[in-house]
């Protein structure tokens, strides 16, 4: 992969084809719509959100757009059901380009890791 140097979610998004902007823009709106105060920053040079520590990671690739951070095994277990049907590890869960995004499932992960980061402070 070539060296990046994103600055912006923006800049990011830029670097991939309509289809898939528009797909992490979907993922970007949930994320504000949880956590309007939710800090838009890049770590490990991909978009990440900050509420009370970092919120929730995402990133694109070719077959597939992961959401990132470091689970809870609260988080899986709330999450089991769902996420039987996804590839999925202790940082990572991968949602099929040939899949709709199941927007309702990402704002219900986005609410579950807000609460669990208000719970740290």
């Amino acid at each position: 992969m070539a060296k990046t140097d994103f600055k912006t979610i923006d800049e990011y998004h830029r670097t991939f084809p309509a289809e898939v902007q528009e797909r992490m823009q979907q993922i970007r709106k949930v994320i504000k719509e949880v956590a309007p105060d939710a800090e838009e920053v890049i770590s490990y040079q991909i978009p990440a959100f900050k509420y009370k520590g970092y919120l929730i990671y995402y990133s694109a690739y070719a077959k597939h757009i992961s959401l990132a951070s470091p689970w809870s095994e609260a988080f899986l277990k709330e999450f089991e059901p769902e996420l039987k049907k996804l590839k999925v590890t202790k940082s990572a869960i991968q949602l099929p380009a040939k899949n709709e995004l199941p927007l309702g499932l990402i704002k219900r992960m986005v609410s579950f890791r807000k609460k669990e980061n208000d719970q740290k402070i």
